[in-house]
């Protein structure tokens, strides 16, 4: 098995991945995790993850974090807040939340601060590489055309992963790079990895299968092992 996989589910806003089903779903995680030694994490909604972060012992990320600092600003998300819930980080800048320039390396900043891991995405190389010097713990390249269609990239657009891994390795030779859209089996993360990356972002191909705990199940045993 592959020491440094790394595989991050968001949960988004599924109902397959809320409250009871929510916490489910992570415990399935939990059982792959630990059964294969594989690096599984989860980013449920907002509402669940304080009860995902205490049944589970994978790392839970929260899908979304604002740099503000304590004080009034309603409606929005403190990394501190996250903290609190026993989370361990969060993702930034998903295409469905995305942020400009200035707010990721604020956000990033915060996360620093508060001892959180930052989880950046972004939609071409050449955006991968401008929020991987604000030195995220990791970022993670979606062609949004591509999220939920069941095409990986890896496959359909290899070049975009390839230029990608190539240009942030110039910057950073250490920064886990993970590859998402469309991934959904092992074959896809098997793909991502063989083009340099160290790991998958993925979401409707775990929260929405039928069998959850199957698809899991290939995203882990279809990677060729060394």
């Amino acid at each position: 098995m592959h020491d440094d996989l790394k595989i991050i589910i968001n949960f988004k806003t599924y109902s397959q991945g809320i409250g009871n089903r929510a916490v489910t779903l992570a415990r399935l995680a939990e059982t792959i995790s630990h059964e294969y030694n594989v690096y599984i994490g989860l980013a449920p909604q907002f509402t669940d993850l304080h009860t995902v972060a205490q049944q589970v012992d994978i790392p839970v990320f929260a899908q979304h974090i604002d740099a503000y600092l304590p004080g009034s600003h309603t409606g929005h998300v403190l990394p501190e807040a996250v903290k609190a819930t026993g989370a361990v980080g969060t993702l930034l800048n998903h295409s469905e939340r995305q942020l400009n320039l200035n707010e990721i390396k604020s956000a990033v900043q915060r996360c620093r601060k508060t001892n959180l891991l930052s989880i950046v995405c972004a939609d071409t190389p050449k955006k991968t590489v401008e929020v991987a010097a604000f030195h995220p713990d990791m970022v993670a390249i979606e062609p949004p055309e591509l999220i939920g269609t069941g095409i990986p990239v890896s496959q359909a657009q290899p070049e975009i992963v390839e230029n990608t891994v190539s240009m942030v390795r110039k910057l950073d030779a250490e920064m886990p790079i993970l590859c998402g859209a469309g991934i959904t089996t092992g074959d896809d993360v098997a793909a991502a990895l063989a083009l340099g990356t160290q790991g998958v972002l993925l979401a409707s191909g775990v929260v929405k299968a039928s069998d959850p705990a199957q698809a899991l199940m290939d995203l882990v045993l279809g990677i060729p092992t060394n």
